[in-house]
């Protein structure tokens, strides 16, 4: 689900770069404030030349469309809304035209980046009976993969899945490799979030296979996905590699975010491994790019709310000007003129000051869950530490019983042997005789289990509860005791000398209890044991 915002993101941004010569060919390059000022500039001029052609109103149509879209990729919806909704005006009534299609999804992506799934949906619905009427393959392709976006997003698999799957066919009728290779890794992006990582797996290799090579972001989003379904399922060697590659890609790129997800990737499968130096370095390069990345975010957003800003502050200048070249014929006009520029210019400063507040709020926020992030952390090894010690205090028990054992029957067998050398003419046949039923009667005793027992329940409260519940079969005080002997982790051998037993005797009392349990096939019974 973490990808299908940057989906959006990504086919806004490409859209741009399909309409836009001047553009960076690399999606994930960082442009700077003179390249910003000039993409929206000339953005800008566009949409001044198409309206001075009123009789081409598609190229006024086009010109907002391609401002909203520019917009947009930037996170400036209300900005990106306005335009969309200027071009939907100019537009009519024409719902037939392409560009209407374009547009409604437009509209749509916005809802979905704010997370108005029902706006979002009503739009994508909207496109897609469009699209059916007038026969348009790559329209309905479109909004169907949109609405399984949706639905994804609100945990709606099942639908997200059948829009998908439909989606897929329309491009593959239509031989759209890209729209091929994003539909099966929305796919397989969602048989992930369904845990099924197999499915996953074979989807996004699919969408691989039309990607590699590429040096595009796309191909770097589908790598960290095969990096993350080989951790998933445990092949952290495949992982490693996988991500490995997505991350020398993003270097090319120069992408921050996909630069942050693969050494984000990267820390979580080194930790599995053990390795904690080589996750923890990952993961603060993770955190610095992810810093980097809502920077260059804030500051592209404040450079082109500035460029807006100085753009209608000019133009009401030139306004100014032409007013007073043009009306000559009272000042008390000349007035009212100054005093809308002044107020149009104090409008744009207060909108321009409210988001640069907001800007210093999202990075607050930031900090905020990063501090949160360090807490959860602490938590996290304090329970560590106090597992920890619950083991030592176990096997400390566990060893004190033993030797509890061991002495009692020891110091009776000492204090027996004391009195058989102190007497004299006596029978020791008979009497080993005897001393051999008394450590026969003394290993038949109970009382050291009593006193297992006790040690037990005091280390772990619960487990004899536990257990005797999850069985719908009566379970016997022997079964018990096997229980928390596999409880303390101990081996079959050891089992067997506690028990006095043959160590086949415990295999089959393993055996007959596992029956008893709700086991998996594929756990191991002391595994489960010690999860209780």
């Amino acid at each position: 689900m973490k990808r299908i915002i940057r989906y959006v993101q990504m086919v806004l941004f490409m859209v741009i770069i399909v309409h836009h010569h001047g553009f960076s060919q690399k999606s994930g390059i960082e442009q700077s404030p003179n390249d910003l000022n000039s993409v929206f500039r000339t953005l800008q001029n566009q949409l001044e030349i198409s309206k001075k052609n009123p009789g081409q109103p598609k190229k006024i149509v086009q010109s907002h469309l391609k401002l909203g879209e520019y917009y947009h990729s930037l996170g400036l919806y209300s900005e990106a809304m306005e335009q969309y909704n200027k071009a939907l005006d100019q537009l009519g009534t024409d719902l037939n035209d392409t560009l209407f299609i374009t547009l409604n999804n437009n509209i749509g992506k916005v809802y979905l980046s704010l997370n108005n799934f029902e706006l979002a949906e009503q739009h994508f619905t909207e496109t897609l009976n469009v699209s059916k009427g007038i026969k348009n393959d790559r329209g309905l392709a479109v909004s169907l993969g949109l609405l399984g976006a949706s639905h994804e997003k609100q945990g709606e698999y099942g639908e997200a899945l059948k829009d998908q799957k439909e989606s897929l066919l329309l491009f593959q009728k239509m031989g759209d490799q890209h729209g091929m290779a994003m539909t099966n890794e929305n796919i397989g992006s969602i048989y992930e979030d369904l845990e099924q990582f197999d499915l996953a797996y074979q989807y996004f290799n699919k969408a691989y296979q039309y990607l590699e090579g590429k040096e595009t972001v796309e191909e770097v989003n589908v790598l960290n996905n095969l990096g993350d379904s080989f951790r998933k399922t445990g092949n952290y060697t495949a992982a490693l590699e996988k991500t490995s590659m997505a991350l020398e890609v993003a270097k090319r790129l120069n992408d921050l975010h996909q630069l942050e997800s693969a050494h984000k990737d990267l820390s979580k499968t080194f930790a599995f491994l053990g390795d904690f130096e080589s996750a923890h370095t990952h993961l603060l390069l993770a955190e610095e790019f992810n810093s980097a990345m809502l920077r260059a975010q804030n500051t592209d957003q404040l450079n082109v709310l500035q460029t807006i800003y100085e753009t209608n502050k000019k133009e009401a200048e030139i306004q100014l000007l032409k007013e007073q070249n043009k009306v000559s014929r009272a000042n008390q006009n000349l007035l009212w003129v100054a005093l809308f520029a002044i107020a149009a210019i104090l409008t744009i400063l207060y909108n321009y000051l409210g988001r640069k507040r907001k800007a210093k709020l999202k990075i607050q926020e930031y900090k905020q869950r990063m501090l949160k992030a360090e807490l959860e952390k602490k938590a996290i090894e304090e329970k560590n530490l106090q597992q920890e010690v619950q083991l030592k205090t176990s096997s400390l028990s566990r060893y004190s019983l033993h030797l509890s054992q061991k002495n009692k029957i020891l110091l009776d067998l000492a204090n027996t042997l004391r009195n058989v050398a102190a007497r004299k003419n006596m029978d020791t046949s008979e009497k080993i005789k005897a001393l051999v039923k008394e450590i026969d009667f003394n290993l038949q005793q109970e009382q050291e289990w009593d006193e297992f027992m006790t040690f037990f329940k005091e280390i772990h409260p619960e487990f004899i509860k536990k257990l005797s519940t999850l069985s719908d079969n009566h379970l016997s005080p022997a079964e018990l005791r096997l229980g928390m002997l596999l409880r303390l982790n101990l081996s079959s051998k050891e089992i067997a000398s506690i028990l006095r037993v043959t160590p086949d005797s415990v295999r089959v009392a393993r055996h007959r209890l596992r029956k008893k349990l709700p086991i998996d096939q594929k756990d191991e019974l002391v595994n489960f044991m010690i999860d209780l």
